[in-house]
């Protein structure tokens, strides 16, 4: 397994996480893609690539699914046969949870959630948001999936190429990659994973609006649209 972080302006938790992963030896590495944050992250993009890191850069800001993308071809290329297991870098991921993720892909050869309870203490725009999207998601595709927004995911190998033609630049990518799943008969295993909400999500890079409406219209016109294409 690879640990593969997407990250913008990252925080100081980005080496925390790193040298935890490495520590543990769960991971075969880590690939930290860095879509443009500029010289104010040198700091813990620096210390991560001094951990032995792999750190890919971006020049500019190009969305969360491009950052993916470029993260999934580098594993191809440099780590063949390695599944990836991608998460968020600023504390709202455990290595638990992310090894626990990795372990069942590893397992199953699936693309693998790593699911949050949505019952506790959690942000109220958070816990509307996915709880509409979950809705609309079933309502689309007949598939329940708990955890339509979770940064934590599983991708099996065998698929990389698959998730590569798979089209999105930003946000609205990882909901692609659901509804394309659905479409073209890729099982998805959902693993329970702890609920980690820091300041209120704060941290988060994601545009409540337009950001939403990224997500929303490829739902949307999946659900309109015979065949979901």
């Amino acid at each position: 397994m690879i640990a593969l972080l997407p990250v913008y302006r990252p925080s100081l938790h980005l080496p925390e996480l790193a040298a935890e992963l490495l520590r543990t030896g769960s991971t075969a590495g880590v690939v930290v893609v860095d879509d443009g944050s500029g010289s104010d992250s040198a700091e813990p993009l620096d210390a991560a690539e001094g951990l032995g890191c792999t750190v890919l850069r971006h020049a500019t800001n190009r969305g969360k699914g491009i950052a993916l993308k470029t993260g999934l071809r580098h594993i191809a290329d440099a780590f063949p046969g390695e599944d990836a297991v991608s998460a968020d870098a600023d504390g709202q991921h455990s290595v638990a949870d992310i090894e626990r993720v990795g372990r069942r892909v590893g397992d199953t050869g699936r693309l693998v959630l790593g699911v949050r309870s949505f019952d506790t203490d959690v942000p109220l725009r958070s816990r509307f948001g996915n709880g509409l999207t979950r809705l609309l998601f079933r309502a689309a595709t007949g598939r329940d999936v708990r955890d339509t927004q979770t940064g934590l995911r599983g991708y099996p190998a065998g698929l990389f190429p698959w998730l590569l033609a798979v089209p999105g630049e930003q946000f609205e990518y990882e909901m692609n990659v659901l509804l394309r799943g659905a479409r073209d008969g890729h099982p998805v295993d959902q693993v329970d994973i702890a609920t980690t909400y820091l300041a209120d999500n704060a941290s988060s890079h994601f545009g409540s609006l337009s950001d939403s409406v990224r997500i929303y219209r490829p739902l949307l016109r999946y659900a309109l649209t015979p065949g979901g294409r």
